[in-house]
C-alpha cells in the first residue's frame, strides 16, 4: 500500500510545477533524513496544502504525504549516487521557463509580480534552484529506472485476461481525423494600406507629435500589449517569431526600428530594457484587412485540393505538406489532429470542434470533406478539409480493436509494479530516520529508530 501511495504521489510532484505561492514557515525544522537528504517541516506543510488544492478532500493526509515526501527524497539521493548530473543551464531554463510563464500571465509586469509573491523575478529564481535541481534529479533517476521496461503481446494478454469480464470498459465511439489547413492570404492593396499606416504612425511618433504609448492604445491591433501602451514585458530568445525577433535584438535602447513585416502584419518595435540576454519591449502593429475575396479564394483553393484528391491525382500526405498551413499543430503530423485532452489522435466524437462533427457525422472512412470554415486561436477565418482516417463503434473493450491501448495500460502497469519494487529495495537499504515527536503514523513506525 506504502509503495502504491508513494508512486502516485511523487508522480503528482514531478508532473506539477514548482508552487510560487508555497507559505513560508516562521519557524522550520528538519522531521526526517533520508540517506543523505533532509526533510524540512516546511516540504511537508507545503506538499500537504498544494495536494489537498489539487486532490478531493481527504484523499491524501500528511501521514500519506510524509511517506511520498520519503519517497521523493529516497529517489534524489540514488540519483545523487548514481552520479546523475543536472546542469546549470537545464535548471536555469527550467526556472525561466516557470517564472516567465507567470509573467506572461502579468504582461510582464515585475513590479506586480514582486507585490504578489512578495519578492523579486531574481529572489524567486534563487529561492527555487535548490527545489528544482531535486525535481530534475527525480526526473532523471526515474527516467533511467523506467527505460529499460518493455512490454511483451504475450504479457499485453496476460493483462487483459487479468481484467474481469464484467469489469472490461465500454468505449464510446472514437474517430481519428486529418486535416489540410488554409488560411486567407492578404492582397497587395490591402498589405500597402497597413504598410502606409505604420509608417504614418512611425513618422508622427519620431516627429515627437505622438507619443508611443498613446498610439498604441489607440491604432495597435494586438489586444493584449496595446491596452499596456504596447509592452510586451520582459521575453528571452525565442520568445517571438523570427523576423520580429531577428529585428528586436539589434535595436538599441530607446531605438525605434522600421516597420518589420511577419505573419501578423506590419509591427514597429522600440527597446525598452536590455537585461542579460532577456528584453524587454513594446510594439505597435497594424494588420491587413482580410477581404471576403481572400477568403474566397482560400476556400476555392481548397476545393481544388479536394477535387485532385477524389480524382487520385494527389496523396493525401503529399497535399499536406505542399498545401496546408505550415504552422498548424497537424502539418508535421500527416495532418493528424491531436486531442488535447489526450494527447493522442482519437477523439470521442463529443470531443470534436462543432464542424468536424457534423462534416465526419456521415462520412466513410477515407472520405474528404468539404471546406469547412472555422476561427483560429487568434479569431481569424480559416478553411480545412477532414479526411475520416478511422471510426470505431461503441464498443466493450477488446484486444482485437482496442490493441494499442491494452498495450500502453499493460505497460504503465508493469511500469508502476517495477517502480514500486525499487522503491522498496532502496527503502531497505537506506539510512531514513523519522523525528517521533512529528506525526503518528502506524504506516511509519519502522522509521522511528
Amino acid at each position: 500500500m506504502m509503495n502504491k501511495i508513494i508512486i502516485t504521489l511523487v508522480a503528482i510532484f514531478l508532473l506539477t510545477q514548482v508552487s510560487f505561492a508555497q507559505e513560508k514557515l516562521s519557524i522550520d525544522k528538519v522531521v526526517a533524513k533520508v540517506g543523505g537528504e533532509i526533510i524540512l517541516l516546511s516540504d511537508i506543510e507545503s506538499q500537504y496544502a498544494y495536494t489537498k488544492s489539487q486532490a478531493p478532500a481527504g484523499e491524501f493526509g500528511r501521514c500519506q504525504i510524509v511517506e511520498a515526501v520519503i519517497g521523493q527524497k529516497l529517489i534524489v539521493h540514488q540519483a545523487k549516487l548514481d552520479s546523475i548530473i543536472v546542469s546549470d543551464s537545464e535548471v536555469d531554463a527550467q526556472i525561466d521557463f516557470r517564472i516567465s510563464s507567470v509573467l506572461r500571465q502579468m504582461n510582464g509586469d515585475e513590479e506586480r509580480f514582486k507585490e504578489y509573491y512578495q519578492m523579486s523575478v531574481d529572489e524567486m529564481a534563487s529561492n527555487l534552484r535548490e527545489d528544482m535541481i531535486s525535481q530534475l534529479l527525480a526526473e532523471k533517476m526515474q527516467q533511467q529506472i523506467l527505460m529499460e521496461v518493455e512490454i511483451t503481446p504475450s504479457e499485453v494478454q496476460e493483462f487483459f485476461n487479468s481484467i474481469p469480464k464484467d469489469s472490461l470498459p465500454f468505449l464510446s465511439a472514437e474517430v481519428e481525423v486529418a486535416e489540410i489547413v488554409a488560411a486567407p492570404k492578404v492582397n497587395e492593396i490591402e498589405r500597402l494600406k497597413a504598410l502606409q499606416e505604420i509608417l504614418e504612425i512611425r513618422k508622427s511618433i519620431v516627429s515627437g507629435e505622438a507619443d508611443f504609448a498613446a498610439m498604441a492604445k489607440k491604432h495597435s491591433d494586438d489586444p493584449g500589449s496595446g491596452a499596456q501602451g504596447g509592452e510586451l514585458g520582459f521575453a528571452e530568445r525565442g520568445s517571438y517569431v523570427p523576423e520580429f525577433e531577428a529585428e528586436a535584438y539589434q535595436l538599441e535602447v530607446d531605438e525605434l526600428s522600421e516597420p518589420v513585416e511577419t505573419e501578423y502584419g506590419f509591427h514597429i518595435i522600440q527597446m525598452i530594457e536590455r537585461r542579460g540576454n532577456k528584453i524587454k519591449l513594446r510594439h505597435i502593429l497594424i494588420s491587413p484587412e482580410i477581404t471576403y475575396d481572400d477568403i474566397d479564394l482560400a476556400k476555392i483553393e481548397l476545393d481544388t485540393v479536394r477535387a485532385k484528391l477524389e480524382r487520385g491525382e494527389l496523396e493525401w500526405n503529399k497535399a499536406v505538406v505542399k498545401h496546408s498551413l505550415k504552422t498548424a499543430q497537424s502539418y508535421n503530423n500527416g495532418g493528424r489532429l491531436q486531442n488535447p485532452n489526450t494527447g493522442k489522435t482519437f477523439f470521442q466524437t463529443a470531443e470534436l470542434p462543432p464542424e468536424i462533427y457534423f462534416a465526419t457525422e456521415d462520412m466513410e472512412v477515407g472520405d474528404v470533406s468539404v471546406p469547412l470554415e472555422y476561427l483560429n486561436q487568434r479569431g481569424q477565418t480559416e478553411y480545412r478539409i477532414i479526411k475520416l482516417l478511422t471510426r470505431t463503434k461503441p464498443h466493450k473493450v477488446s484486444l482485437e480493436q482496442d490493441y494499442a491501448k491494452i498495450q500502453e495500460l499493460a505497460k504503465e502497469n508493469k511500469k508502476n509494479a517495477y517502480f514500486g519494487d525499487w522503491i522498496a529495495e532502496k527503502l531497505d537499504e537506506t539510512f531514513i530516520k523519522l523525528d517521533e515527536g512529528y506525526l503518528e503514523c502506524p504506516s511509519l513506525e519502522k522509521y522511528l529508530r
